[in-house]
């Protein structure tokens, strides 16, 4: 078997000693599509940015691609991102070519414009999400769907070998939803990818990962999709509301 492309152990995230994530054990192999689910305000988003390198942990070890993520270094080009859909002004300025280009950008070329060959990689990119007939479009001016697919061509641009996604489905209709779950397996299947998203649809996403991983606070069951959405634990990780410790409701963690 393969090194795991991600590792943890009794990873833990207590900011001021308030408990957010704590004791998370998870070992996710090349080419999975692993889905984290669970709960409004269980982790789930802090869990991703954990494994980014966003934020560091209070307690335990993480390693993504064999090294903790601060010391990715190079490595860091073969991971993409795909982040919740931020709300889009009306009056934002840059086509869909431009937004798909950004997920190029470096510290370095920061505020430069545009190389040729950085435009081709990005209508590569938006050719493979079936979306180059927008590339001069603004960005603004399309759906809540066609704007989640420019993203996922921007979190592809790079070509990665390890993809993360926060709730790519929050806002699209059904219709929109299952386009862009089915094209994310195509892709997946197609490039090797190792996908971990982060959804609060269960349905979405154990139709599409191989395994799940359902979080509240702490790792509560993991498995096939078909073990964990018949398991008890799963509706004891959807009750666990309260902090049974402290005795009162937790913040928001994501």
């Amino acid at each position: 078997m393969d090194d795991p492309v991600i590792r943890t152990m009794n990873l833990s995230y207590q900011p001021g000693g308030s408990i957010i994530l704590e004791n998370i054990n998870m070992a996710v192999q090349p080419g999975e599509f692993i889905g984290i689910i669970g709960p409004n305000g269980a982790g789930k988003t802090t869990l991703l940015r954990l494994l980014l390198g966003l934020i560091r942990p209070t307690g335990g070890e993480v390693a993504v691609l064999g090294m903790p993520p601060s010391a990715l270094g190079i490595k860091r080009e073969l991971i993409g991102y795909m982040p919740q859909r931020p709300q889009v002004s009306r009056d934002f300025p840059l086509s869909v070519l431009d937004v798909v280009a950004m997920g190029l950008t470096t510290a370095a070329s920061l505020g430069k414009p545009f190389r040729r060959e950085q435009y081709e990689k990005a209508r590569e990119s938006l050719q493979k999400v079936g979306m180059l007939a927008a590339e001069h479009l603004p960005f603004a001016r399309l759906s809540g769907g066609q704007q989640q697919l420019a993203f996922l061509a921007r979190a592809l641009v790079k070509k990665p070998a390890l993809l993360f996604l926060d709730e790519p489905g929050a806002g699209l209709d059904l219709p929109a939803q299952n386009r862009f779950m089915e094209l994310l397996k195509k892709l997946q299947a197609e490039q090797g990818l190792t996908v971990i998203m982060v959804s609060h649809d269960l349905a979405a996403v154990a139709a599409s990962a191989g395994r799940l991983f359902c979080i509240n606070r702490t790792m509560h069951i993991h498995g096939r999709p078909s073990e964990v959405l018949t398991s008890p634990r799963l509706s004891q990780a959807y009750r666990c509301e309260f902090d049974l410790i402290f005795g009162r409701k937790r913040g928001p963690a994501g």
